[in-house]
């Protein structure tokens, strides 16, 4: 018998922006910000010093990283008043809560010292998508590819690694990790519907009989955003496939998405991806890209 092998069905989202090399002069420092997305900071020359607003202040110098999870408030700064420093930058969601969790409950928000595999892995990763981005001989959709390849084998690199950060004390209970998994299948179970339903986070919550305060502060302990923003993001997600069936028009991607009308559809579809539903089906050839923040939508 001839050996039959299948494929898998591969849909995700992949996002990158703000990304850049830049040498500060000393005394440099960026304002208090936060991003719905998780932020590499590589430290080429030099050293930083990063404050995690009410937990912890890092002062790293060169070949050392550091995982910001998403929406942690922090603030970075050059440590010498006199030397300048060199670092590499970017920021990336997933779609994968698993991949997501893990990232969170290991190795963010504390440096990783120069000599740990996920500190080279990272360091080499962003200076390979510097290159590409610095080639005149790419054009820009061969640098799109590769630098979604090296972010592609960066994840994959973090996956075989992580193993070895876990702590001995999780950011979080089993229970509240089981319970975080349950709300999130809840979620992609009403989204996946051939018709999207209207739904409520507080009838998520309901089915599992937890109160929406408790689900909401879990969810985002474990995943590192909202219950609301993931419910938008696999709302997107949906809307994406959709659009790009050829077999449904605009008119009925609204209704099978469960808008009020192709207005409001459009509205949203366009504070999710920052174009409109109509453009982005013109653009469907080219729709998986990593894009730079001025093109960037709801979720960069």
């Amino acid at each position: 018998m001839k050996k039959f092998v299948s494929l898998p069905v591969v849909d995700s989202s992949l996002y990158m922006f703000g990304g850049h090399m830049r040498t500060v002069p000393g005394e440099w420092s960026f304002f208090e910000q936060k991003h719905q997305a998780f932020e590499l900071m590589c430290i080429v020359e030099g050293q930083q010093t990063t404050e995690i607003k009410d937990s912890s202040t890092f002062t790293y110098g060169p070949g050392s990283v550091l995982i910001m999870s998403p929406g942690t408030l922090h603030t970075n700064w050059n440590a010498s008043d006199t030397e300048p420093m060199t670092y590499i930058t970017f920021h990336f969601n997933i779609e994968s809560l698993t991949l997501k969790s893990e990232i969170i409950s290991t190795v963010a928000n504390a440096v990783i010292p120069a000599d740990a595999p996920i500190a080279k892995l990272a360091m080499k990763t962003a200076q390979k998508m510097v290159a590409f981005s610095d080639d005149p001989d790419l054009d820009k959709e061969q640098t799109n590819i590769k630098i979604q390849i090296e972010l592609l084998n960066f994840l994959y690199g973090l996956m075989e690694n992580i193993n070895a950060y876990k702590p001995k004390n999780a950011k979080y209970s089993e229970r509240e990790a089981k319970v975080s998994r349950e709300m999130a299948t809840l979620i992609e179970d009403y989204i996946d519907q051939e018709e999207v339903p209207v739904f409520s986070f507080g009838d998520i919550c309901q089915k599992l009989g937890i109160s929406t305060g408790y689900g909401h502060r879990t969810f985002k302990k474990v995943y590192g955003i909202t219950p609301l923003h993931f419910i938008e993001e696999q709302k997107y997600r949906k809307a994406k496939l959709l659009l790009g069936s050829p077999e449904y028009s605009i008119e009925e991607v609204s209704y099978m998405m469960g808008a009020s009308s192709i207005s409001n559809f459009s509205k949203q579809f366009k504070k999710w991806s920052g174009v409109t539903p109509s453009k982005y089906q013109r653009q469907i050839v080219t729709k998986r890209k990593v894009r730079n923040v001025k093109e960037s939508g709801y979720f960069e």
